[in-house]
């Protein structure tokens, strides 16, 4: 049986709880900048998340650790300007606050000021417990991420699925439930076992986000070049690649060049 839908002209952190109440299953994809923001918002996704995944896409970098907060803000202030209905999730980048909670709330009070976005996410649990209390303390709305989390790539040595084995699990359950008693409002959970997630997302009254996490969790979350199939090099068993950009854009910009060394471009109707 299909949920009726409730339609929200702003989508805020209460409007996500309000969604898993509903069963309606939240929507979230990845944004770096004016003119794709302005693409997804229109399309009606709940959720945008500023990832540091823009450290890989927009960058080239091999990880999402050498993305700076300075950089962060100047992506997140240009989503910004293209938003008018979903809510705006901004990445703390690596080394921002793990090490110290009044480093954590002075990056986080510099992303809400200087870009405009809606709320904050940090990886980890337990260990960041500080930083994120912090945070929170000072009203800025934080979503966790547990699983696989990048900014963690050198401890882990690999990007393969995370809490397999019971200890790990374990760990992970509770860390979501701590998050959850912090006061994140939200959390993702990457590439777990499908079981694992949908059991975290059962033990929680907060929205679970998941990518490679099945589809018993809340929500969804892909990275836009991926869904588009922009980028190539990338293809976990989680990813449904809606269009093959690349192949699409390359064949147009071919012609492009060709219409150019043809003369046929531009042609009579296109000049004055």
């Amino acid at each position: 049986m299909s949920i009726a839908k409730k339609e929200y002209k702003r989508v805020t952190v209460k409007s996500l709880v309000d969604m898993k109440q509903l069963g309606e299953k939240i929507s979230m994809l990845t944004a770096y900048d004016y003119s794709m923001a302005k693409i997804v918002d229109a399309a009606n996704v709940d959720v945008i998340l500023v990832g540091d995944s823009a450290s890989n896409v927009m960058a080239g970098h091999e990880t999402t650790l050498p993305i700076t907060l300075d950089q962060m803000i100047y992506h997140a202030s240009s989503v910004i300007r293209g938003v008018y209905r979903a809510l705006v999730v901004v990445d703390i980048p690596f080394g921002s606050y793990q090490s110290d909670p009044k480093e954590a709330l002075r990056s986080a009070i510099r992303i809400m000021k200087e870009s405009g976005a809606h709320a904050v996410k940090l990886e980890g649990g337990v260990e960041i417990k500080e930083s994120i209390k912090r945070i929170l303390n000072a009203g800025i709305p934080v979503m966790g991420h547990l699983g696989l989390t990048p900014q963690s790539i050198y401890k882990f040595g690999t990007y393969t699925v995370r809490a397999k084995e019971e200890e790990e699990a374990r760990k992970l359950k509770q860390d979501a439930l701590l998050l959850e008693k912090y006061g994140c409002f939200a959390i993702v959970l990457e590439k777990i076992p499908a079981k694992l997630a949908k059991e975290v997302a059962e033990s929680l009254t907060i929205p679970v986000i998941g990518i490679g996490a099945g589809n018993g969790v809340d929500g969804q979350v892909l990275v836009f070049h991926d869904l588009l199939g922009i980028t190539q090099e990338f293809n976990p068993r989680f990813l449904r690649r809606y269009m093959n950009l690349y192949e699409d854009m390359g064949k147009a910009i071919s012609q492009y060049v060709q219409d150019v060394k043809d003369k046929d471009f531009p042609n009579d109707e296109e000049q004055y």
